[in-house]
């Protein structure tokens, strides 16, 4: 996957002519993706890729994220068609790694992943159970940040060997690490440590999925 630093020189030179004669600097690009430019130079350093902000981008352009993200010219793109797979996207759900969220609203959109993603999945056929949402918060860094997109399997929800689950409690939509104890209870674990544990039981919780990877491995 190309660096967020070399997505921004891509984005320059795909926007250079809106700006023409103008030269094109991180500032506008921070401007066309709507992030504001301290948060872009944070993300920049620590190569942070906003996917969300991308997507749109991409969308009201029609142009590939996969272009962006690996680097494959839209010729490529063309030849390989059948190399890429979808899996719902359900960008206006938020699930919190922080304060709880959630929405009422459900728009499903179509995210296209290369093949070389599926296998981080579980596979091709584990695709119909896959579902992706977006983070909101901070309780899950370094795993999880803000804004990042995760992929959910919704048919495993067994908590007995432990794991990053999507649960929704009566405080809204979580991720979470989630651990068994011997009492039957459920240790809700952030992975910041400035956050507490919580201890549910079983009935206190919901679980919608496994979380089974973002751009990028989940541990």
């Amino acid at each position: 996957m190309n660096s967020f630093a070399d997505i921004v020189e891509e984005i320059k030179s795909i926007v250079s002519e809106e700006f023409a004669p103008k030269k094109v600097f991180d500032k506008d690009v921070a401007e066309v993706l709507g992030i504001s430019q301290m948060n872009f130079a944070t993300m920049k350093k620590r190569n942070k890729i906003p996917f969300n902000e991308l997507l749109d981008f991409c969308a009201k352009r029609s142009i590939s994220i996969n272009w962006l993200l690996y680097g494959q010219s839209p010729e490529s793109l063309i030849e390989a068609t059948n190399k890429y797979y979808m899996v719902k996207y359900f960008s206006d759900v938020n699930a919190s790694a922080g304060g709880g969220a959630d929405t009422e609203f459900e728009e499903i959109e179509e995210l296209e992943i290369p093949e070389q993603f599926v296998f981080m999945l579980g596979g091709e056929r584990e695709l119909k159970n896959i579902e992706a949402i977006n983070v909101s918060g901070d309780s899950m860094e370094p795993t999880f940040s803000y804004n990042d997109i995760v992929f959910i399997n919704r048919s495993k929800t067994d908590l007995n060997r432990g794991g990053i689950f999507t649960i929704r409690t009566e405080a809204g939509l979580f991720i979470k690490r989630v651990q068994k104890r011997m009492d039957g209870l459920l240790d809700v674990i952030s992975d910041n440590g400035v956050y507490p544990t919580q201890t549910l039981s079983p009935n206190e919780l919901e679980v919608v999925g496994r979380v089974v990877s973002r751009f990028g491995d989940v541990d």
